[in-house]
C-alpha cells in the first residue's frame, strides 16, 4: 500500500535532479519571478524541483508565435528577443536581458504561443512543465482573481481592455507593503516596474536645478490613491524615472513588472500618453519648464 501511494504521488509530481550549484542558481534566478511571489513554501519547493535547465545558443528560437504552449521559461542568462507577426513581417517588440520571464499566457489559457522568443547570444533558462504549471500556479491565481476581480473591473485606466484581458494583468501582478515614508520608485533610476495603488496614498515628488528652496525629496507635484496608478511614464518613453514615489502612511500596491505592462497594457498607451500631456503641464505650472520630464537627471 504504502509502495503504490508512493507511485500516485509521483505520477503528478515531478522532480527533476539538480546539483547545490545548479540549485543556487535556479533560486537566483527565480527570486525576482512575478508569478512566484505569492506561493507558500511548499508549492514553491514543488516548483523549484520540477523546474529543468536549458541552454540555448545564439539564433535558437525557444518559443515560435503560433505553437502550443508547453513549458514556462525564467531566464538566468543570456538576451532573447521578442518578435510578434505583423502583416509588415515579424516586428521586434522587446526584449529580454539576462532576467525575467515568459510563456506563461499560452499554458494559463490553453492558447497558442503569442510570440517568437529568439536568442541573441548563448544562454541558459530554466523551464517548467506545463502539467506542474497549471497544477501549482494556474491553481494558486485563480483564488487570487477571485480575490482582485472586483477591484481590477473597477479600474478607469483598465476600461479599454476586454474583461479576459483584465484578468491577465491580475494574473501578473504582485502585491507590495510600503511602510510610512518609504521610496517606492526613486528619480533618475532605470524603470522595471509598473504600480496601482490599491490602498494608502502615494506622494510623488520632483527635483529641479531651477529650484534650489526645496528640500531633499523635491517638490510635490501629485498624491495616488487607491484605484491611481503611476510608474508608467518611464516605461512609455523608455526614459529613467522622472520623479520619486514615496509612501504617506501604509500603502499596498500592485506590481506589474516591464515585459508584462509592454504586453499586456498596449490597449491603455492612448490613455497613459494623454497623462503625459497632463504632466508637461504641471511642469510647465510649477517651473515654467517641462524639461524635467524630458530629462530626469535635471
Amino acid at each position: 500500500f504504502a509502495y503504490f501511494m508512493f507511485i500516485c504521488y509521483q505520477s503528478h509530481k515531478i522532480i527533476c535532479p539538480k546539483t547545490d550549484e545548479q540549485r543556487r542558481r535556479l533560486q537566483e534566478a527565480c527570486k525576482d519571478i512575478l508569478l512566484f511571489k505569492n506561493l507558500d513554501q511548499e508549492q514553491m519547493f514543488q516548483v523549484l524541483d520540477a523546474m529543468f535547465e536549458k541552454l540555448v545558443k545564439v539564433g535558437e528560437h525557444v518559443i515560435d508565435q503560433g505553437d502550443d504552449g508547453d513549458n514556462f521559461y525564467v531566464v538566468e542568462r543570456g538576451t532573447y528577443d521578442i518578435y510578434v507577426n505583423a502583416k509588415s513581417g515579424a516586428m521586434c517588440v522587446g526584449a529580454y536581458d539576462n532576467r525575467g520571464s515568459f510563456g506563461e499566457l499560452a499554458l494559463m489559457y490553453n492558447t497558442p504561443r503569442a510570440a517568437t522568443i529568439i536568442a541573441t547570444c548563448s544562454g541558459a533558462l530554466w523551464g517548467l512543465d506545463r502539467v506542474t504549471f497549471r497544477r501549482i500556479i494556474q491553481k494558486n491565481n485563480a483564488k487570487k482573481r477571485k480575490m482582485y476581480e472586483a477591484f481590477i473591473q473597477s479600474l478607469p485606466l483598465l476600461k479599454s481592455l476586454e474583461l479576459s484581458e483584465r484578468m491577465k494583468v491580475v494574473d501578473v501582478f504582485e502585491t507590495k507593503m510600503y511602510k510610512d515614508g518609504e521610496r517606492i520608485i526613486s528619480q533618475g533610476d532605470q524603470a522595471d516596474c509598473f504600480y496601482i495603488v490599491e490602498s494608502g496614498e502615494v506622494r510623488i515628488t520632483l527635483k529641479s536645478k531651477t529650484q534650489r528652496y526645496m528640500d531633499e525629496n523635491g517638490i510635490e507635484i501629485a498624491r495616488c490613491t487607491r484605484g491611481q496608478y503611476f510608474g508608467e511614464l518611464a516605461l512609455v518613453t523608455n526614459k529613467p524615472r522622472a520623479a520619486s514615489a514615496h509612501a504617506v502612511g501604509k500603502v499596498k500596491c500592485l506590481v506589474m513588472d516591464v515585459q508584462a505592462f509592454e504586453r499586456l497594457l498596449g490597449p491603455c498607451m492612448e490613455i497613459m500618453k494623454r497623462n503625459i500631456a497632463n504632466y508637461e503641464e504641471q511642469l510647465v505650472a510649477l517651473f515654467g519648464t517641462n524639461m524635467d520630464l524630458t530629462d530626469p537627471s535635471v
